[in-house]
């Protein structure tokens, strides 16, 4: 059974997969500061969109009337997610706002810690793709409101974030973004990813599952 696991596991990790995601779900953080562990892991409920920018520029160096070489420059990598509802306690803990007597406030002098994130996309056969970010800071959203019409419709609440690169280990170089890939009912490479991003386990992290089939 053991040696059926890893064959199944391996063939899974080798076969090319052309599938589009259909969903996001499991958005996670965690105040890491300046180190690499996490205080405590907090998941944000009801994920709606995420967008996760990660611009890359050539840059050509010219002679003799043509292209000499090229690198690459890397910009900043930002993300702008979009949840259902933001819980006060969240916004607290990822901008830095302070609650005095039920009352909660966000000033100029605000300082949103260092923290380190990581949400899934769903696919329709049930694998799910981990993206972690190591290292950044969220910036507090707007405030909106709409009025009741004739109809009922639910707001939403946005936020952005700006990662950097942040030591990972097991990697030479430092990272800003890194993912994960687990078939369906499989948590292997999300539970490792948990420990490089975050330095502490998934709160759901046990024994490893088996692929369904095997």
């Amino acid at each position: 059974m053991e040696n059926l696991l890893k064959m199944n596991l391996q063939h899974f990790a080798e076969e090319k997969s052309y599938r589009a995601s259909t969903g996001v779900d499991e958005f996670y953080y965690g105040v890491v500061g300046d180190g690499t562990t996490a205080e405590a892991i907090e998941r944000v409920k009801f994920l709606q969109t995420i967008t996760v920018e990660m611009p890359q520029e050539p840059v050509r160096a010219y002679g003799d009337n043509q292209t000499a070489e090229i690198a690459v420059s890397g910009g900043d990598v930002s993300v702008t997610a979009g949840f259902h509802k933001i819980p006060i306690q969240d916004k607290e803990k990822l901008l830095g706002w302070e609650t005095i007597d039920g009352i909660t406030a966000t000033g100029s002098n605000d300082n949103p810690p260092y923290v380190a994130a990581i949400f899934a996309k769903t696919y329709e056969d049930g694998s799910k793709e981990y993206v972690g970010l190591p290292k950044g800071m969220f910036t507090r959203p707007s405030v909106t409101g709409n009025t009741k019409g004739e109809s009922t419709e639910f707001s939403t609440e946005e936020i952005t974030a700006s990662f950097m690169d942040r030591e990972v280990e097991g990697f030479e170089d430092e990272k800003s973004a890194l993912f994960a890939r687990d078939a369906k009912g499989v948590t292997t490479n999300r539970d490792a990813l948990f420990m490089k991003v975050f330095g502490v386990p998934h709160p759901e992290a046990g024994t490893p599952t088996e692929p369904e089939g095997a």
